[in-house]
């Protein structure tokens, strides 16, 4: 059974993981003050932990996800922790009947995705993948583009995400870089970009994918190519490196279709770059003022999301993207892996 929508108080948020993130969470929430306040927050890393709680009046802190449940403060925690903690924190926090909000990638392996959706499903509570990207202006005026088929037949996408992750920002913690709690290029850092893949452009029916350790000491890809068809018979590919000499260069998506050609690119798909099509629609008008300047690749979607995520629990409108929708994602990237790993085509769905 659901949880009572939440109207007459603030929704209380604690935050698990005081890391790289973390500002954009505590940034957000100060932005609907009035609906929404952090109560708590929790890490292992004691200094982490600090930073927040003494920069945030109000905020419990505490060691542990454990410690920080049993204290009943929070109707959501926000799990910005490594990847690979992801499924048991969601399962622990919906055995304690709390609801889940999850940074990228929900999960690095797919039973752990589908177990997540399952212990939300069976405690009644929601839980909320983290997709900011998908509230960017750019991303907005072409997924309206797509649904109103301005396009006509998509022939080809294209996707390059050339970033800069120097040796250093791997040593800055034992869990990044590994297998079992990060996951490599596509899955860590082009996460969202790889989400662009199913939400723009529809179902995928194959990938083939190459991934390649060149030149930093991870057990992880640092590089690495994607082959993909979708089931429109649509054709395209996803180009990722985090070698990019010397700095983050682009964060692109190319669509090439019967009737419009649009490429949104700068350095986190922040910037329309080209923008055709054979008929004329009022959304042409906010192209011009759809573009942003930006410094971090994360983009400024954060504060979007959880205006969706305090309405849903106020009952006032339905999750943009749930565990279910996570799982789109998360299926693309298994393919990929799974791809490399085999040397074969794989095709979607996974199961049957």
């Amino acid at each position: 059974m659901r949880h009572s929508p939440i109207t007459d108080r603030r929704i209380r948020f604690a935050l698990a993981g005081c890391g790289r993130i973390s500002p954009n969470h505590v940034g957000a929430l100060k932005q609907h003050a009035d609906r929404a306040e952090l109560v708590a927050a929790c890490d292992t890393d004691s200094a982490a932990l600090a930073s927040v709680v003494t920069g945030n009046s109000g905020v419990q802190g505490f060691q542990s996800l454990t410690d920080l449940l049993a204290a009943r403060l929070a109707d959501v925690v926000v799990l910005a922790t490594p990847s690979g903690l992801h499924s048991t924190q969601a399962v622990q926090c919906a055995r304690a009947g709390v609801h889940v909000m999850t940074e990228k990638p929900m999960a690095t392996r797919w039973v752990d995705g589908k177990a997540m959706v399952a212990a939300c499903d069976a405690a009644g509570i929601h839980l909320f993948v983290i997709k900011q990207n998908r509230r960017n202006a750019t991303l907005q005026l072409l997924k309206r583009a797509v649904e109103r088929k301005r396009f006509g037949r998509i022939y080809m996408v294209t996707i390059n995400v050339f970033w800069q992750r120097p040796q250093s920002y791997y040593d800055s913690a034992k869990w990044r870089g590994t297998w079992e709690f990060d996951g490599g290029a596509f899955m860590n850092q082009a996460s969202h970009y790889v989400d662009l893949i199913d939400w723009l452009i529809g179902p995928v029916e194959s990938v083939f994918a190459y991934t390649g350790t060149l030149a930093r000491d991870i057990q992880v890809e640092d590089t690495g190519v994607l082959a993909i068809k979708w089931r429109s018979g649509a054709m395209g590919s996803m180009n990722v490196t985090m070698l990019t000499y010397p700095k983050n260069l682009e964060g692109t998506i190319t669509i090439i279709g019967e009737n419009g050609t649009v490429r949104i690119g700068g350095l986190a798909v922040n910037e329309i770059q080209h923008w055709q099509f054979a008929d004329s629609d009022p959304d042409d008008a906010l192209v011009k003022n759809a573009s942003y300047q930006t410094t971090s690749v994360y983009g400024f979607g954060h504060p979007m999301y959880y205006d969706n995520v305090i309405k849903v629990l106020r009952g006032e409108a339905d999750p943009e993207t749930d565990g279910r929708e996570g799982l789109r994602s998360l299926e693309v990237l298994i393919a990929a892996y799974t791809s490399a790993r085999d040397g074969r085509k794989i095709s979607l769905p996974l199961e049957h």
